[in-house]
């Protein structure tokens, strides 16, 4: 069975024929262009982020993280994180599903959408949210009247991190769902499955990799989302400030300890995403490699 990430992890005999005919300076140069921008750019930011944490001593850095706002602030964060996942993961499998499995009018305009947070600013996007359940927006009125409150509090923080963020599982299923095909669903069918025991048994366990990996980064971006939360939460210290909100309220005031310690939790969770990541796609590759055995 075929698998859409073979583009991504498959090797191109013609590319890496052509780079064994380099020559040995021209690989050296184009290898230490690479290293240097990896240090430059991902690596000494890395660095700088924690040696600041802990430049005042681990009892410092302790300190910044049991704060009750720091505290606040990673709850929130976590809180999000853990409804608009679960949410943009049933939309992804649900428009996968429709888009791989199935023919209907508005198709390649359901898949265009699904596409629009990649085009549109995220600061534009929360402005959106603002425009129409603001105090002056579409739905404010009715909303004040019926004691809803969706801006500067969690569910319009978790509306703009769900806006942000759907792409991403859906975006990993689409192709691979459309690489397989419908011939297992079928067979499973023709032997008397049911159309829900076809998707548990068939569908789900074959893209259980894509949707992990879907996942991971479904889950990075919103625990690190800044622009959009950052219209729609109203910087509500304790309330509505997320761990990328608050790491500016820090450093803002000038507290640089409390604001890389912050800050380190989240490139912590950007190193354990690409640990993650990598052995995800070591086991992509693995599950290519057998299906090309066979």
């Amino acid at each position: 069975m075929a698998d859409p990430e073979i583009k991504s992890y498959e090797p191109h005999h013609e590319s890496q024929s052509a780079a064994v005919t380099e020559s040995r300076p021209v690989k050296a140069v184009l290898m230490a262009i690479a290293l240097a921008f990896l240090a430059v750019f991902l690596l000494l930011p890395l660095i700088v982020v924690f040696h600041e944490a802990l430049a005042k001593g681990i009892g410092a850095y302790t300190e910044a993280l049991s704060g009750p706002d720091t505290r606040s602030a990673i709850r929130l964060t976590l809180l999000v994180a853990a409804i608009s996942v679960p949410l943009n993961v049933i939309f992804g499998i649900s428009a996968a599903w429709a888009i791989a499995k199935f023919e209907f009018k508005g198709k390649a305009f359901l898949t265009t959408l699904i596409d629009l947070p990649f085009s549109v600013s995220p600061v534009i996007s929360g402005l959106v949210y603002v425009l129409l359940f603001g105090a002056q927006g579409l739905l404010g009125a009715w909303l004040k009247a019926h004691g809803i409150v969706i801006l500067f509090a969690v569910p319009g923080i978790v509306l703009a991190t769900i806006f942000v963020t759907f792409p991403f599982v859906a975006r990993e299923l689409i192709p691979l769902m459309q690489e397989q095909g419908n011939g297992d669903e079928e067979a499973a069918l023709s032997l008397g499955a049911s159309g829900w025991q076809a998707f548990w048994y068939v569908t789900l366990p074959n893209v259980k990799w894509g949707l992990l990996y879907g996942v991971l980064l479904c889950n990075a971006r919103a625990m690190g989302e800044f622009g959009a939360v950052s219209v729609v939460s109203g910087h509500i210290r304790g309330l509505t400030n997320t761990m990328p909100l608050h790491v500016e309220i820090l450093y803002n005031e000038y507290n640089a300890v409390g604001a890389f310690a912050v800050a380190s939790l989240l490139a912590g969770l950007a190193l354990v995403t690409l640990v993650l990541k990598t052995l995800l796609e070591m086991r992509y590759g693995a599950e290519i490699a057998a299906t090309r055995g066979h």
